[in-house]
Parts: C-alpha cells; structure tokens; sequence
C-alpha cells in the first residue's frame, strides 16, 4: 500500500486514526466495509473513528490492490458527518454517525481524489472518466474523457480543466468539465 493521505479540506464532525493494526482487544461497535468482503483482513485499513457526540467504532475497509502506487487514506467530505477512506484504491464513503451507511465507489481503483470545498464536491477519477460527490451523495460522473487515463490541469472557477490520452489519434487531448454538472464543455 502507498503512505496513506490525510485530507481534512471539508468541515467534518468526526476524527479518525488509521491504525497500523487490529486493536487486540476490540470494540462492541465495529463495521467491515464491503460487508461482503473476502480475506478482509489481508492488508486492511484499520481505522479508530470517533464520531463527535457518539460510541467511537472501528472501522475495516478491504484493500482493493496490493500496489504501492494504489491510493491510502482519509478525506473529509463535503457532508460533514461522513469520511471517506480509500484502501489500495477502493474508496468507501462512511456516514460516522450511522455506520452501517455506507457508499463504494464504482471505480475500481480510484486514481485521485480531489478535495473542493469551495465548490462542495470530492472529484473521484478512475481511467477513464471522474465522479464528483457532494453533500447529498453522488452529484454527476462525466462522460469517457480518455482511452486510458487523464491529468487535472487546472479548475478555473465552475470549470475543471484536463487533457486524456485519445487511442484514435494516439496523443493527449484537453477537455474541460462544467463542476455543476459534470457535462464536457
């Protein structure tokens, strides 16, 4: 796994500890992120949450890959009662006061996380396109924006501007994307 990434951009009404192992002694509340997860303990991220005003709980989120290169860590979320915590670059969104709420992202792995308090959302990109989240959940996801991964350039007021590689004409093209929307301008 990568060093993990802490990002508190947002307002946030919990804190959180990633742990470098299973405590030995566990808490009475405790949440497995896929519920469904195989082998949940290989590689884990271990999390100590402890919600303002509520039962700390520990949280394990399943690695998604083993690569250094994949994405580890905590972000803040535009709803300030939720985390977001990617493991070997698959991110769970966690409501902290609710823990059995829960959202994966689709993307698999994700390849960059993008904090935005001023715009309200956390931009998702995977290979081939991004996913803004915001106080209320999903907001958009953009159309393919290139055949095999992209870079962020700059967001220039309601506008995140990039370029993605074209398989077509084999070299980087820009696009721009509306952050309100998620639609290709």
């Amino acid at each position: 796994m990568s060093p993990a990434t802490i990002d508190l951009s947002f307002h946030h009404t919990w804190s959180a500890e990633i742990l470098s192992a299973r405590p030995l002694i566990l808490l009475s509340r405790q949440y497995v992120y896929p519920k469904q997860a195989e082998e949940i303990e290989r590689g884990a991220l271990e999390v100590m949450i402890r919600p303002d005003g509520a039962q700390p709980f520990l949280a394990t989120f399943a690695l998604g890959f083993a690569d250094t290169a994949a994405l580890t860590g905590l972000w803040a979320c535009p709803n300030p009662d939720w985390l977001c915590a990617l493991a070997g670059g698959y991110a769970y969104l966690v409501n902290t006061r609710q823990p059995q709420q829960f959202e994966q992202i689709e993307y698999q792995p994700v390849l960059l996380v993008r904090a935005l308090p001023s715009h309200g959302l956390l931009v998702f990109g995977g290979h081939h396109s991004l996913l803004g989240w915001g106080s209320g959940g999903k907001s958009w996801q953009t159309e393919r924006l290139s055949a095999e991964g992209f870079e962020i350039t700059q967001i220039v007021d309601e506008r995140l501007e990039g370029i993605g590689w074209d398989l077509i004409t084999d070299r980087d093209v820009p696009f721009a994307i509306d952050l309100r929307t998620g639609t290709r301008i």
